[in-house]
């Protein structure tokens, strides 16, 4: 099983990628909670260069709430990160968390459908991307 749901973006800035996901998302219900920018953190941090990375802290609070109270320590998971990055042919590549699988270590039944509508959720978000 893969860990996250991707897909490549042709013909499309990174600031455009990281635009449009923000919007997809925001259509299933998630805000973006956290915005890392990993090219400008490794440059400040360590002095080195690195291709345009983020990642996204997505969050959709209702489905937050419900796997908060089926699990008290389900944050540790939270919130879903999504990644927009450049790669080396300037394509970009956007990449969700798979809910299911970063779940799957919690034995936990309650939080089966929780993961399942939200791996749903992200995977519509993904796959509208253009």
């Amino acid at each position: 099983m893969s860990y996250s749901i991707n897909k490549i973006l042709k013909g499309k800035s990174f600031d455009e990628a990281t635009e449009q996901v923000t919007a997809e998302l925001k259509k299933e219900g998630f805000g973006v909670l956290t915005e890392i920018d990993i090219k400008e953190t490794l440059k400040k941090k360590l002095d080195v260069d690195f291709r345009k990375y983020k990642i996204l802290g997505a969050c959709n609070p209702q489905f937050a709430y419900k796997a908060l109270q089926s699990e008290d320590k389900i944050g540790v998971f939270l919130p879903c990160n999504v990644v927009v990055q450049e790669q080396a042919n300037g394509e970009i590549e956007v990449s969700a968390v798979d809910p299911i699988a970063s779940m799957g270590s919690v034995k936990n039944t309650d939080l089966e459908g929780i993961a399942k509508e939200v791996q749903q959720k992200l995977t519509r978000a993904i796959n509208n991307l253009n």
